[in-house]
């Protein structure tokens, strides 16, 4: 196994909006990680860009994402 960069330092942000952003990157690099071959990427993105399903489970994946962010940054009390 090859070593990758270490995107992921802490999940502590300063604010609910980086979470939030964090919990979107988060997403994006588990697809690239499925799928390792970007060209398939992109070849599958006309599939589901206009598919309300499978656009709906991608952001209940961002909001699993946002709630352990927010869960480690104590909701940003």
């Amino acid at each position: 196994m090859e070593t990758k960069e270490n995107y992921l330092p802490s999940l502590i942000t300063e604010t609910p909006m980086q979470g939030r952003q964090l919990a979107i990157m988060l997403a994006r690099k588990s697809v690239a990680a499925i799928q390792a071959d970007s060209d398939i990427r992109k070849k599958l993105r006309p599939d589901y860009a206009e598919d309300t399903q499978q656009l709906i489970a991608s952001a209940q994946v961002i909001a699993t994402e946002f709630q352990t962010i927010a869960a480690a940054n104590n909701y940003w009390k």
